[in-house]
């Protein structure tokens, strides 16, 4: 298949590497590869390294493209190969994770490094943005990150990189409550140890990780006066002891993740909602988990966006059915607790920190770096699920309805699952806080013919003695 010159620009996520560029096609990615990178690329991809993880979904597919095919593309460098990944399914970045996928995502990143170490190849950065996500599995993406190591060199780059993006945000989470995600929201590259430094105790500057991963570099930095002496290789005297040195360093660092490893007991106002604090009787939510698989069964989505996810009941529920699902929540101990189910039954959910009502923005160089949460999800998902989420949406953000169902109506391209919560609903009483006349108007009768004028209804029920609906509507300009 011919790829028609110029039909996509250069994804602006990959401009930043000097040894090729990401095209963007619609339902293909390539890359151009800048002639010296494409010998080490295609030997890496020989490797057994490389074979293993890719077959067990860890590395990204990638395939050489046969030059006439790529014939009119116009490329950044002459006589570049052309090599074409496969697509994961939506894109995230890691100011949308919670701390667990923050955490795999560098356990990955040193799985690959000590197996690459073994065949003669390290990793030349080690950003988190190499990750994506394919549902709760972390996959390495940036296969010009491997090159060919100096035999003799001891040393790893792209540590301080690691410690800057993987180890410190997840002690500033750890320690101090300060949310990962958070800490890469503006940070691209991490958070420096004298940010930390400054955070702490003089006892906890003193014990570990902090003293190998904070203090230390703050003294040495601070004696430095910032301006200490340009690197220079010390090489080891055999190829042996390089290795050996390297593969330490490898494991002092997992060694430091796998005492940063979130902690599973993370509380927060909406865990064990569900179970514990919402108004629903177990009878009651078996009813609405009834009327949501039957709908999920008649509509058989292969995609699934759940608003409001809380932890992930519902999405799990639609996994388990085949469907690829994205859940987000502004809360990220409920993603994360949807991380750690989806992962131990290798489901197909990919939880987020999003905030649906200040979704997140593109960013980056020119904000083409990465593109904003709607960009992406916009018609992508066969059906949008909003569960107990519309009323503090309508109330506590104060969105006009009519709003809220354009954007259903944006991202989804077939059906909306919505759950409506009347005025008399003890939880909309709770969160209107005696501004009741505000919502006086708001009725099954009122949220029907708004929803009616961009959807047609397929089933609704009341929830038995609750001032709650289920609704199951299907777009009017639905796709076939």
């Amino acid at each position: 298949m011919a790829i028609e010159a110029l039909a996509a620009p250069a994804a602006q996520e990959s401009f930043r590497d000097p040894g090729g560029r990401l095209y963007r096609f619609p339902g293909r990615i390539l890359r151009a590869v800048e002639p010296s990178h494409s010998a080490v690329l295609e030997e890496f991809l020989a490797t057994r390294t490389a074979s293993d993880a890719v077959s067990r979904g860890r590395l990204v597919r990638s395939t050489r493209v046969e030059e006439s095919e790529g014939k009119d593309l116009v490329l950044p460098f002459d006589s570049c190969s052309l090599w074409e990944h496969e697509c994961i399914p939506f894109p995230s970045f890691p100011y949308e994770w919670p701390a667990e996928m923050l955490h795999a995502a560098g356990s990955l990143t040193l799985d690959l490094a000590e197996a690459a170490l073994q065949e003669g190849f390290g990793i030349k950065d080690a950003s988190p943005y190499n990750v994506l996500f394919r549902g709760s599995q972390p996959v390495f993406v940036d296969v010009l990150s491997f090159e060919k190591r100096d035999p003799l060199d001891r040393t790893w780059l792209a540590y301080a990189q690691f410690v800057r993006t993987f180890l410190l945000p997840l002690a500033a989470e750890r320690y101090f409550g300060l949310a990962a995600n958070r800490v890469l929201t503006g940070r691209r590259d991490g958070i420096e140890p004298e940010a930390i430094y400054e955070w702490s105790s003089w006892l906890r500057r003193l014990t570990p990780p902090f003293f190998t991963l904070v203090s230390l570099p703050n003294w040495i930095g601070a004696r430095q006066g910032g301006t200490g002496p340009s690197y220079r290789s010390r090489p080891a005297s055999s190829a042996e002891e390089a290795r050996f040195v390297l593969g330490g360093l490898l494991g002092s660092c997992r060694r430091q993740l796998k005492a940063l490893a979130p902690r599973e007991s993370t509380e927060s106002a909406w865990t064990g909602y569900l179970d514990q604090k919402s108004i629903y009787s177990p009878a009651q939510l078996a009813q609405k988990e009834r009327f949501i698989a039957e709908a999920l069964d008649l509509m058989a989505p292969q995609t699934v966006l759940d608003v409001g996810a809380n932890e992930g009941r519902f999405s799990l529920l639609a996994a388990r059915g085949g469907a690829e699902v994205v859940a987000i929540d502004s809360d990220r101990a409920v993603a994360g607790s949807i991380w750690r189910q989806a992962s131990g039954e290798n489901l197909n959910v990919l939880p987020l920190v999003v905030d649906f009502t200040r979704p997140t923005p593109a960013v980056g160089w020119r904000n083409q770096e990465c593109p904003s949460f709607l960009d992406r999800a916009r018609g992508k998902f066969d059906v949008v699920m909003m569960l107990a989420v519309a009323h503090h949406i309508l109330v506590t953000e104060r969105i006009p309805l009519e709003d809220l169902l354009a954007l259903a109506d944006e991202l989804s391209r077939e059906c909306v699952l919505i759950e409506f919560v009347a005025p008399q609903d003890p939880m909309f009483q709770r969160i209107v806080r005696g501004r009741d006349e505000l919502y006086s108007h708001f009725s099954t009768a009122w949220f029907e013919a708004a929803a009616l004028s961009r959807f047609e209804l397929v089933r609704s029920e009341k929830i038995d003695g609750l001032y709650r609906w289920l609704y199951l509507f299907r777009r009017r300009r639905a796709t076939n």
